[in-house]
C-alpha cells in the first residue's frame, strides 16, 4: 500500500474533523433513525454549540481517535470513523463508525472508509484488536463489519429498549492476524 493512500481511498479520505462541522453534523443530530442505529442511548437532538463543544474536545486525549469521512470528489462531509478508549498497553480500542448523510447509505462508502480506518488502525496504529458493538437491528451494518471480517464474539441480551421492546446488542472484534490473512488474500 502507497503511503500517500493510508487515509484515502477511490471515493472517501479520512480527515481532521473540523469546528465548522458541526454545522452539517447538526442535521444528522436532529435524525432520530440515524442517531438509533449509533448505540443505544436516548435519540437526543444536539444543536450546532453542542456538537462543537464535542469536537473541541476530540483527539485532545490519548485514548480518542476520531476522523471525518469525506468524499474525495468535493470534500463533503458524510460521516465519522474513530477509535475510542485505545488502550496503548494492550493494544486495543473500540470502533464507531456512522454515514450522517442519509444520501451516501448503501452506495459503498462506509465499506470504503471501514477498510481505511481499519487499515489505519493496524498498520499505522499497530493495535492488536479492534471491537465494536452493534445493535441487532442494524442489519446493513452486521454485514458491513462480517465482509470486512469482524467475528461475533458474543451478545449482551435483551440490551436495548426501542419502541416497547428489548433488542440485543452484538460484540464483534478483528484481531490482527485475521486482518492479515484477508489482505494476504486480497492481493
Amino acid at each position: 500500500m502507497d503511503d500517500n493512500t493510508l487515509l484515502r481511498g477511490d471515493r472517501v479520505r479520512l480527515t481532521a474533523l473540523r469546528q465548522e462541522d458541526a454545522a452539517q453534523m447538526v442535521g444528522w443530530y436532529q435524525d432520530v433513525g440515524y442517531l438509533r442505529l449509533q448505540d443505544t442511548n436516548t435519540a437526543l437532538p444536539k444543536n450546532v454549540a453542542q456538537i462543537a463543544a464535542e469536537l473541541e474536545q476530540l483527539n485532545n486525549g490519548s485514548t480518542t481517535l476520531c476522523f471525518a469521512i469525506r468524499t474525495v470528489a468535493n470534500d463533503e462531509l458524510i460521516g465519522t470513523v474513530g477509535f475510542y478508549e485505545l488502550e496503548w498497553a494492550n493494544q486495543t480500542a473500540w470502533l464507531g463508525i456512522g454515514i450522517g448523510d442519509r444520501a451516501y447509505w448503501g452506495q459503498g462508502y462506509g465499506t470504503e472508509a471501514l477498510r481505511l480506518a481499519v487499515d489505519y488502525a493496524f498498520r499505522e496504529l499497530h493495535l492488536y484488536r479492534i471491537t465494536l458493538t452493534v445493535i441487532d437491528y442494524n442489519v446493513r451494518a452486521i454485514a458491513l463489519y462480517e465482509r470486512a471480517g469482524f467475528k461475533r464474539e458474543g451478545v449482551f441480551r435483551e440490551f436495548g429498549w426501542r419502541d416497547g421492546r428489548h433488542y440485543d446488542m452484538y460484540l464483534y472484534g478483528l484481531l490482527r492476524p485475521e486482518w492479515e490473512a484477508a489482505r494476504k488474500g486480497e492481493g
